[in-house]
């Protein structure tokens, strides 16, 4: 049973829409919608061309996080990476300055018009600026085949990888090209093939990967991302999915309560954007854990268009719908 009303929703719901520095996952301006609940604020921020379905998901995320208790921290801070959208490899500097203190960056990779030499310049110029001890990670989001994705870990080898995320779009392809990399001891992480999947411990029981990349609204929640991690027995590192400051917040609690992260989290991408609804940026490689409001005058600064407001009502009320029947 739920434990709120469309009424409740409605009646705080704000819809922002948020200008990015670099187009990023096809995304110019990230649009996403907030409501307050009785334990504080939560975001409903679903890609565009999610079905309802899917995107139903998030909203009973963002309802847990606004209604629900959630598990207790198991640390004050967390660590996170620096995120480099598909930019030529001269801006890498300058997207890099926005990330002040992190010792981890993620590399997008396999963007579609581009080709293996971008991407092997990009990450060559990450690693410039970064120096030898910096960590650099690679993230194809399923765009390769195996045979590509092998060839690509191959020429990126010589950038010392911490590992690469999501190279193959099934899970398949990602335990074929885990045993075909695993002699060079770059380690396969899976993220699509976890939120996007029917059966997200799919890739644990085929050992497709050695971690799992998992996000808190694509998953259902804190509370099921954490039962999802400790059902799959491999471990983890938190990741954003383009969230505002207050979906940050949500994935912070994610990782302050896994019981073990040994990796720095995707956590710092509101450094993508050019404004947010309030101050969460990454300070000294890290943020801290604890919610977050949003700042009155962030909101009405960044106030969606009439248009797009009313299309994310009717999307929130169509989700609540699929949630009440189910």
């Amino acid at each position: 049973m739920l434990p709120t009303t469309l009424a409740d929703l409605l009646d705080s719901a704000r819809v922002v829409a948020l200008p990015m520095h670099t187009r990023f996952r096809g995304v110019d301006t990230r649009e996403a919608l907030l409501f307050e609940g009785p334990e504080g604020w939560a975001e409903f921020s679903p890609f565009l061309e999610y079905g309802d379905d899917e995107a139903s998901v998030w909203l009973s995320a963002a309802i847990d996080f606004a209604w629900r208790k959630q598990p207790a921290p198991l640390r004050e801070r967390i660590s996170v990476n620096a995120t480099v959208p598909a930019v030529e490899a001269a801006r890498v500097g300058d997207v890099l300055s926005r990330f002040a203190g992190c010792r981890t960056t993620k590399v997008k990779v396999a963007e579609p018009g581009q080709s293996l030499a971008d991407d092997i310049a990009r990450v060559r110029a990450v690693r410039e600026v970064m120096g030898p001890e910096g960590r650099i990670r690679v993230d194809a989001n399923g765009a390769w085949n195996v045979d590509e994705a092998e060839r690509a870990v191959h020429a990126l080898n010589e950038f010392d990888l911490e590992y690469v995320e999501q190279p193959c779009a099934t899970v398949p392809e990602l335990a074929e090209l885990r045993q075909r990399v695993k002699y060079m001891g770059i380690p396969v992480a899976a993220d699509e093939s976890v939120r996007k999947s029917s059966d997200p411990l799919a890739v644990a029981r085929a050992g497709a990967a050695d971690l799992l990349v998992i996000k808190a609204q694509p998953l259902g929640g804190v509370t099921h991302a954490l039962q999802l991690v400790t059902a799959a027995g491999l471990p983890a590192v938190v990741s954003s999915a383009l969230d505002t400051a207050i979906g940050l917040s949500q994935g912070v609690a994610l990782a302050a309560a896994l019981p073990r992260l040994d990796f720095d989290c995707g956590l710092g991408t509101s450094s993508l954007f050019l404004d947010d609804v309030a101050e969460f940026r990454a300070e000294d490689g890290s943020l801290p854990v604890g919610r977050v409001t949003p700042d009155a005058a962030a909101l009405e600064r960044l106030a969606a268009p009439a248009d797009r407001r009313e299309w994310w009502l009717a999307r929130l009320e169509r989700c609540f719908g699929v949630l009440a029947a189910a």
